[in-house]
C-alpha cells in the first residue's frame, strides 16, 4: 500500500473500507498470532524513530525498544503456545507482556494487552466487534494502571482509537474496515498529542509511546491487507539490548518450565520450590504455572514438578559455564557479597548501571542489583527474580529511575514476598536512601525514612545532546554537553567542565554540606580531579567526594546534599 509511517513522513493512511465479498469478519487464534508478529515486526523496524522522539536530547530516548522488548516477551510466551484458541493466544500475549514489560511505556502496553485479554476469555474467534469491545477494555485497563493518567500521552491514542473502532463496528462486520478506523484515529490523537502536552509542542515531537501503538496497530493493519512483514525473532540476539544480569553465588542450573493441569495449588509449588533453589519465580493460575529456580539439582525440581501436572517447554542451561563466559566478555570481577544483610530480616534491590556504582550500592547493603537505568530499564520478571533471590519476606526496591517505576510496581504486585517500592529518580536518590536505612526499624519506617533522605538530594547529571532542539527556552545543539538539574534541562555548552560548573551555581550552596561526584566510563581521572579541584576552591567550606562510577552515557552524575 502506498504511504510510510510517521508524523511528518506520511504515516499509514487508511483507504475507504474495500467493499468486497470476502470482507474479513472473523479472526481465530492462529491469525492473531500472525497479526502480532507482522505488528512486532513493523515496531522492530521503527524502534530508532521512536526512541529519537524523547523530550529531553538525552541517549536514553528507550521508549521503542522498551516496546518492542516488551511486545519480543509476549512473542516468545506465545510460541510456547499449542492451542490456536483466541484465548490461549490473548493469554500469552497478556502474560508475556506483563513479565517482560520495560519501562513506563512497555508496562502501559502491557495493560492494554490485558485488558484485550480480559475481554477475549473464553473466545475462539473475534469479530470486529469483539477486536472494539477488547480495545476498550484494554484503554481501560491501561488508565487504571497508571496512578495519575496524563493526556496527550499513549493513554489518549488507546482510548481515542478504541472509541473509533466501536463507533466502526456498529457500522460493518468486516475487521479490515474497523481497523482501519481504528489507525485513523489513533493517528489523528497522536498528531494532537502536542496540543495536550505543551513539552512536547515545544520539544517539537509527538508522544513517543503514542506513536509506538500506532505503529503496532499499524502493524496489524498492514497484514491484513496482505503486506507481509518478516519478523526476526532473535532471543539470544535481543540479549544485546536487554543485558543479562549477574549471577548471584554458585547455582548450578537455570530451570525454567510451564506446569500444566487443573486445580494446581500455586502456593504449594511455590512454597517447594523455594525449598529447592533461590531465584525463584511462581506465576500463573490454577490451569498453566510458570516456573524459574535456579538449583544445583534439577532432577529434583522437575520430578517434583511431574508430580503436579503436566511439564512443558523445559529449559535447563548450565549457570556456571554461562557465568564464565559472561565474566571473559565483559572482563568484569566477581560480585563481593552483600554487606550488612544478616543484620535486617528487609532485603533491598537496587537497579544501577556501572560497576563503580553497583559496588557502591552493594558496599552499603544492596542485597540484590539489576543491571539498568538509563538506556536500560530492566523488565518486570528481571524485578521479580532479583526479589524472589534475596532471603528476606520483606524487600525495599530502589528503582533509581522514573522509567523503571511502573515495572517496579508491577514486580511488587506479583511478588509473593512483602515488596515497597521507594520511588528513587536518580542514583543519588537511591544512594541517599539507602544511607538512610535503619537496620533495627520496621518496613515501613525504614520507606518512610528513605523516601524522605531521597527527596532532599539535588541531582546533577552530565550528557550529550542526541539531537538538535529548543526545550526550556534553552537551545541545545547536537553534540553539546547538557546539564540536567533534577531531571530537567538547564545548561548547554561545547565545553564539559563549564557545563558542569554552570548546573552547581545554579544550586543554593549555603543549604547543603557534601557535593559527590560519580564519573563515567568517558571521563579520564585527571579531568575528574580538576573538577573536583574547581568545585573545593570554589566551595570551600564543602565536602567534596569523587567516586569512580563507571557509568555509561553520563559523564558526571552529581550529588548535592
Amino acid at each position: 500500500m502506498a504511504g510510510q509511517h510517521g508524523i511528518g513522513e506520511g504515516g499509514l493512511q487508511p483507504t475507504p473500507p474495500a467493499r468486497k465479498e470476502d470482507k474479513s469478519t472473523t479472526c481465530d487464534g492462529y491469525e492473531l498470532r500472525r497479526l502480532i508478529e507482522s505488528s512486532t515486526a513493523w515496531l522492530e523496524a521503527h524502534i530508532d524513530y521512536i526512541n529519537s522522539l524523547n523530550v529531553y536530547p538525552v541517549p536514553d530516548g528507550d521508549t521503542g525498544t522498551n516496546m518492542y522488548l516488551t511486545m519480543q516477551a509476549a512473542l516468545r510466551e506465545i510460541s510456547t503456545v499449542s492451542d490456536n484458541s483466541v484465548t490461549a493466544v490473548t493469554r500469552a500475549l497478556a502474560h508475556g507482556a506483563l513479565m517482560g514489560a520495560r519501562g513506563n511505556s512497555g508496562v502501559i502496553l502491557s495493560q492494554i494487552w490485558r485488558g484485550v485479554a480480559k475481554y477475549l476469555d473464553g473466545k475462539e474467534q473475534i469479530t470486529a466487534s469483539d477486536w472494539a469491545l477488547a480495545l476498550r477494555e484494554g484503554a481501560t485497563t491501561a488508565y487504571k494502571g497508571v496512578l495519575r493518567p496524563v493526556e496527550g500521552t499513549i493513554l489518549t491514542v488507546v482510548r481515542e482509537a478504541a472509541e473509533a473502532a466501536t463507533r466502526a463496528a456498529a457500522e460493518s462486520n468486516d475487521i479490515s474496515y474497523v481497523l482501519e478506523r481504528t489507525v485513523e484515529r489513533a493517528q489523528d490523537a497522536l498528531a494532537r498529542t502536542p496540543e495536550l502536552l505543551p513539552v512536547l509542542k515545544e520539544a517539537g515531537v509527538v508522544d513517543a509511546g503514542g506513536q509506538g501503538l500506532c505503529i503496532i496497530l499499524e502493524g496489524f493493519l498492514r497484514h491484513l491487507r496482505g503486506e507481509q512483514i518478516s519478523l526476526k525473532l532473535e532471543p539470544r540476539a535481543a540479549a544485546r539490548l536487554e543485558q543479562e544480569p549477574t549471577p548471584e553465588g554458585e547455582y548450578g542450573y537455570d530451570i525454567q518450565f510451564l506446569i500444566e493441569g487443573q486445580n494446581l495449588p500455586i502456593d504449594d509449588i511455590r512454597t517447594a520450590i523455594e525449598a529447592m533453589g533461590e531465584s525463584v519465580l511462581v506465576v500463573g493460575d490454577a490451569n498453566t504455572i510458570k516456573v524459574h529456580v535456579h538449583s544445583d539439582d534439577p532432577g529434583r525440581v522437575i520430578s517434583y514438578a511431574t508430580s503436579k501436572g503436566t511439564l512443558r517447554d523445559v529449559v535447563v542451561e548450565n549457570m556456571q559455564l554461562q557465568y564464565r563466559q559472561f565474566l571473559a566478555q565483559q572482563k568484569q570481577e566477581p560480585r563481593p557479597a552483600p554487606a550488612a544483610q544478616p543484620l535486617s530480616d528487609i532485603g533491598i534491590v537496587v537497579v544501577v548501571n556501572g560497576d563503580g556504582l553497583r559496588r557502591v550500592f552493594e558496599s552499603l547493603g544492596a542485597g540484590a542489583t539489576v543491571p539498568g537505568g538509563q538506556t536500560m530499564n530492566p523488565s518486570t520478571e528481571e524485578l521479580l527474580q532479583a526479589i524472589a533471590s534475596l532471603p528476606a519476606n520483606k524487600v525495599i526496591v530502589l528503582p533509581n529511575n522514573p522509567n523503571v517505576i511502573l515495572a517496579a510496581q508491577q514486580a511488587q504486585r506479583m511478588s509473593s514476598k512483602e515488596v515497597v517500592i521507594v520511588p528513587t529518580k536518580s542514583i543519588p536518590q537511591g544512594i541517599s536512601a539507602l544511607l538512610a536505612f535503619n537496620y533495627q526499624s520496621d518496613l515501613k519506617t525504614n520507606a518512610d525514612l528513605m523516601e524522605r533522605a531521597a527527596s532532599q538530594i539535588q541531582t546533577i547529571e552530565i550528557t550529550n545532546a542526541i539531537r538538535s532542539v529548543q526545550i526550556n527556552g534553552l537551545k541545545v545543539q547536537e553534540g553539546q554537553f547538557i546539564g540536567l538539574l533534577n531531571g530537567e534541562l538547564v545548561e548547554a555548552n561545547d565545553d564539559l567542565q563549564k557545563v558542569t560548573q554552570a548546573v552547581l551555581q545554579r544550586i543554593d550552596m549555603t543549604r547543603y554540606e557534601i557535593i559527590t561526584v560519580y564519573w563515567g566510563d568517558a571521563v579520564t581521572q585527571e579531568q575528574a580531579e580538576q573538577l573536583a579541584s574547581w568545585i573545593a576552591e570554589r566551595y570551600p567550606d564543602k565536602e567534596v567526594e569523587l567516586v569512580e562510577g563507571k557509568q555509561p552515557y553520563y559523564h558526571y552524575i552529581i550529588s548535592v546534599e
